[in-house]
C-alpha cells in the first residue's frame, strides 16, 4: 500500500492506498476521535478503537471490515517520534475516513474554568464529531473571559462536563461524576480513572450538583490530551467568588496516566 508523503496535516484513506495529503475534502463530521501520542506511546488505544467503531456503526457508516482495514492502515503510518494528536474522522456524504495528523499543542497541568454554566449546544451528546464545531465556539467565550475551558450545564442546572473535557470531582474521599443518564460523553481517559479508582477500593458515585456546588472542591477536568488538569482557579462567578479545592490527588494520578502509556501496535 502507497503511504503518505509526509506525517502532517489531512490524508483521506480508501482501501487502495493513501491519497496525498490535501485541503480539506470537505464533508460534515459525524464521528472523531483523538489522542495524545507521545514518542509512538498512547494511552486507552484500544478503548479509542472500540469507542470510534461503535460510534461508525451506530450512525450506518462503512461496513465494521472497512472500519477494521482503515484502523489498521492509519495505525501503520502514526509516527512513532515527536509528541501528536490525531484525530479519526468519518464523514457525512460519501462516508470517507480520514486521519488529520497534527502536532500535538502544549499540555497545561492545570485549568481555569469559565464559572459560568453554559447551555449545552450539542445535537449529538454522547457522539464525538457533530458537535465539535459548536463546541469550539463555547472555548472561545471561555477564553475571552479569561478561562481555557468552560462547563456545560444541562437545563436544570445541573453540571455534565466541559466543552472538551470530562468533569470529575472529590467530595472527601468519594470520586464523584455526574449521573451516566445525563447527555454525557464516555470519555476514555474518565474510563480508565474509574478502573482504577474500583482496583483500588476508592468509593465512586454519580451525583448531581450545580457548578456553585463544586466551590471548594478537587475539581479535574480530564481528556485524552492533557489526562488530568485540577481546576486552579474558577473565573467570573456571578454571584459570589468561587473558591478552586486544593489539588490534593491530581500529580499522583496525573503520574499514573503518564505510566500506562503503551507503545502502538504494529498496524500490519
Amino acid at each position: 500500500m502507497t503511504q503518505p508523503a509526509v506525517l502532517e496535516g489531512l490524508l483521506e484513506w480508501s482501501p487502495a492506498g493513501w491519497p496525498a495529503d490535501g485541503p480539506d475534502s470537505g464533508g460534515r463530521l459525524l464521528v472523531a476521535d483523538s489522542w495524545l501520542l507521545r514518542d509512538g506511546r498512547v494511552r486507552g488505544f484500544e478503548r479509542h478503537r472500540e469507542r470510534f467503531l461503535r460510534a461508525c456503526g451506530a450512525c450506518d457508516g462503512p461496513p465494521l471490515r472497512r472500519l477494521i482495514e482503515f484502523w489498521r492502515d492509519m495505525t501503520a503510518v502514526l509516527p512513532r517520534t515527536g509528541e501528536w494528536f490525531p484525530r479519526v474522522e468519518l464523514t457525512a456524504g460519501s462516508h470517507r475516513l480520514r486521519i488529520l495528523l497534527r502536532q500535538a499543542p502544549p499540555l497545561a497541568r492545570d485549568v481555569r474554568v469559565w464559572a459560568v454554566g453554559q447551555p449545552d449546544p450539542r445535537t449529538v451528546p454522547r457522539r464525538k464529531g457533530p458537535d465539535l464545531d459548536s463546541l469550539a465556539r463555547v472555548r472561545k467565550r471561555a477564553l475571552s473571559h479569561g478561562a481555557e475551558e468552560a462547563v456545560l450545564i444541562a437545563p436544570s442546572g445541573v453540571v455534565l462536563e466541559g466543552a472538551h473535557s470530562s468533569l470529575v470531582w472529590w467530595e472527601d474521599d468519594t470520586l464523584c461524576l455526574p449521573s451516566p443518564q445525563l447527555p454525557v460523553l464516555a470519555g476514555v481517559t474518565i474510563g480508565l480513572i474509574q478502573e482504577r479508582a474500583a482496583r483500588d477500593g476508592i468509593r465512586v458515585a454519580h451525583r448531581e450538583r450545580t457548578v456553585g456546588e463544586l466551590d471548594g472542591c478537587e475539581v479535574w477536568l480530564v481528556n485524552a490530551l492533557h489526562g488530568i488538569r485540577p481546576v486552579a482557579e474558577w473565573t467570573e462567578w456571578t454571584e459570589r467568588s468561587m473558591t478552586a479545592g486544593t489539588a490534593v490527588r491530581a500529580a499522583e494520578w496525573r503520574a499514573w496516566l503518564e505510566d500506562i502509556m503503551e507503545p502502538l501496535p504494529e498496524g500490519r
